[in-house]
């Protein structure tokens, strides 16, 4: 599961990019969240129906529900906010800076889930952001030189800089607070599944139609499209068990990992070029994994 999680995480932005048509999404990227949250309810339900079907007639009562309403407004408050911070910085230095989500996380785990790192731990955490800025400083280029970075303005506002902390900070209590509730909850994780989904459909939808385009909710799609909301709910089904069963810690170096694959199918399919950046952040993650997993 964690291997095929690193090849949807690596392969998304790919798969984004195979979309474009004259060079920009044709599909409302709302419409396509909210199918990949109603595909991971129905899957859920599917699970649950296959595996736990003696559940069906148990009483859940509310206490058990409501806390993943929380879990769904936290995440579609940082979906907005990926698209509100574009506005006050470029793109190169929100992938830059988006990285200090790793050191948000892992600080908001050891404080809340009282999970001690030891100081190799962090080192290790802290060169995942390492390897997670050097990919975006310029991991790739583009031979003809139209996507260099040098050919880039980097540039980001005060608000920039503020939303960005609230991204990183929102981003790692979203995560941390999920774990929590799966871990403490005596509920088979289908079931929490379905009440995690059924939420972020809901407030999807809600957010979708708050922020309609003159799209049509299916207008633009292609099976690209469909290969990107079928990848990305198989995902969000693997982090809940990585997120159930081990930790948030792990998903970061999932995450982190995903660079290897998103390189190799930018090269294949766009004939990108690797550079020295890229080199340093693979040697940043295999380290980071030694002096995280070595410890005792």
């Amino acid at each position: 599961m964690l291997l095929s999680s690193v090849a949807i995480y690596g392969s998304h932005a790919p798969l984004l990019t195979l979309c474009k048509v004259d060079g920009t999404i044709p599909f409302s990227s709302s419409s396509v969240v909210v199918l990949i949250e109603l595909t991971k309810l129905v899957l859920s339900l599917l699970f649950l129906l296959a595996w736990d079907r003696q559940l069906l007639g148990a009483a859940v009562s509310w206490h058990h529900v409501a806390p993943f309403a929380l879990s769904a407004l936290l995440y579609a408050a940082n979906n907005n906010l990926v698209v509100h911070m574009q506005l006050f910085m470029d793109p190169s230095t929100y992938q830059i800076l988006s990285n200090l989500k790793i050191v948000s996380t892992a600080l908001l785990y050891s404080l809340f889930l009282r999970q001690r790192l030891h100081v190799r731990q962090w080192l290790a955490l802290c060169l995942l952001m390492a390897a997670g800025v050097s990919y975006s400083c310029g991991g790739l280029r583009d031979p003809r030189g139209s996507g260099s970075p040098s050919a880039m303005q980097l540039h980001v506002t005060l608000v920039g800089l503020l939303l960005i902390s609230v991204y990183c900070l929102i981003s790692g209590l979203s995560a941390v607070y999920t774990e929590a509730i799966l871990k403490t909850q005596a509920l088979p994780l289908n079931l929490q599944n379905i009440f995690l989904y059924f939420f972020g459909v809901l407030v999807n939808l809600v957010g979708h139609f708050w922020s309609s385009t003159e799209r049509g909710f299916l207008e633009g799609f292609s099976s690209w499209v469909l290969v990107i909301v079928v990848s990305q709910a198989l995902n969000g089904l693997i982090m809940s068990v990585v997120m159930k069963h081990s930790s948030n810690i792990t998903r970061l170096f999932v995450i982190s990992c995903s660079i290897l694959v998103n390189a190799l199918l930018s090269v294949a399919l766009f004939n990108l070029q690797l550079t020295l950046l890229f080199f340093i952040a693979v040697s940043c993650i295999g380290l980071a994994v030694h002096l995280y997993y070595g410890v005792t």
